[in-house]
């Protein structure tokens, strides 16, 4: 099992923690990664562009000149799609981009995220994280104790802590989210995954 030094707020060393193999310790496995990735994305995508076809279009009511006897091609309608100011054939439709992924790929994913954390030493476990009162500059402090004032980091708490959640938040390059709603995009999208300790428990239960 690997093993990965505890930390309090201060910065100071207080213990170790044996990870789960199952979760911390697998083998990187980059096709899930990427699927996990591009389903969040898609997910995100807000699918509102819209075109109006030749029904919606404004105008047009009137056939434009008598089908026959004028020499020209005949008209129905002078929204046709044919015509400037006419309606979109096969234009975007508001639609939701977003798909699900199988169970077991997505958990694969998120376990070859954390183990990638791992073995890239970018993973911190913090004995406890909790603010009296919701301050930004006791969140730089804490930060700043672990070194990681010029990183991208993801804090990852057990429950939902609003002094914490306030103090971070407005914080350039820093995401704190519960351990309940981890996910494979953010945890490749930050430099280092700050995690409390039973925040880890939390997540070994369900993915171990």
């Amino acid at each position: 099992m690997p093993k990965v030094a505890v930390y309090n707020t201060q910065g100071q060393q207080v213990g170790e923690m044996e990870l789960d193999d199952r979760v911390f310790g697998i083998e990187v496995n980059e096709a899930a990664l990427h699927e996990a990735v591009v389903a969040h994305l898609a997910a995100r995508r807000r699918g509102t562009a819209d075109t109006k076809t030749r029904s919606e279009v404004r105008g047009g009511g009137r056939k434009p000149w008598r089908q026959k006897g004028t020499g020209r091609a005949r008209v129905g309608t002078i929204r046709s799609p044919l015509w400037r100011g006419g309606g979109v054939v096969f234009g975007p439709r508001p639609r939701d981009f977003g798909y699900k992924l199988p169970k077991k790929v997505r958990r694969l994913a998120l376990r070859s995220a954390l183990s990638a954390k791992v073995q890239e030493g970018n993973l911190i476990v913090l004995e406890g994280l909790a603010l009296s009162r919701p301050r930004t500059k006791d969140m730089v402090g804490i930060l700043k104790a672990l070194r990681l004032e010029e990183d991208k980091a993801l804090i990852v708490t057990a429950d939902k802590d609003r002094n914490v959640e306030l103090s971070a938040r407005n914080l350039p390059g820093v995401t704190l989210v519960p351990s309940q709603n981890i996910n494979v995009y953010d945890i490749l999208a930050h430099n280092k995954l700050v995690i409390t300790r039973d925040a880890v428990e939390r997540v070994q239960e369900v993915l171990a």
